[in-house]
């Protein structure tokens, strides 16, 4: 990790800070994203209902990336199967990139995995998101295509989802 790099889960009074992380983000990265999905990006009080927000911050406290972790043994997604633990939503700030942020915690998520007992950490990723998916091949992924499909974003806008997995080996409980 990065010297200096520490990551923990958001607070919530770091909620629309890490929310307009993410969009800013996503928004550097990818043409054409719509509103609705910018907003769901800026809702971090909305995802951690549904699972955990980690950040990736540095010695001043300043958030430069984010993920959206499943919390133990429950999904964010249908792709997620038993045994597994996904993840959404990776984000490091436009500033931040080339100092291995998004690598930082993409390998916080495996850890998180190994701890659980998961035997795997899955996502789903869009096909424009190249940056990602080289990250990813870096660390190990692959692609599940068995698991991918089309999904319907807004009425009449459809995108069609790659998947990448992880085995992962189980950390010993101590």
């Amino acid at each position: 990790m990065s010297a200096g790099l520490s990551i923990r889960l958001v607070e919530p009074e770091e909620y629309e800070e890490a929310g307009r992380v993410t969009a800013e983000a996503y928004a550097a990265s990818y043409a054409d994203l719509h509103d609705n999905y910018l907003a769901s990006l800026r809702d971090v009080a909305g995802r951690i209902v549904d699972g955990d927000v980690w950040v990736a911050v540095d010695e001043a406290g300043d958030i430069l990336g984010t993920v959206w972790v499943a919390p133990e043994g429950r999904p964010l997604s249908p792709v997620a199967e038993p045994g597994e633990t996904d993840f959404r939503q990776l984000a490091v700030a436009p500033a931040a990139r080339g100092r291995g942020v998004g690598e930082a915690l993409t390998r916080h998520v495996i850890t998180l995995a190994a701890e659980r007992g998961s035997h795997r950490v899955i996502m789903n990723s869009g096909p424009q998101m190249l940056g990602a998916h080289a990250l990813y091949a870096k660390i190990g992924f692959r692609r599940l295509p068995e698991r991918e499909k089309s999904i319907e974003v807004e009425p009449g806008r459809w995108i069609e989802l790659l998947t990448f997995g992880l085995d992962v080996p189980v950390a010993a409980k101590a």
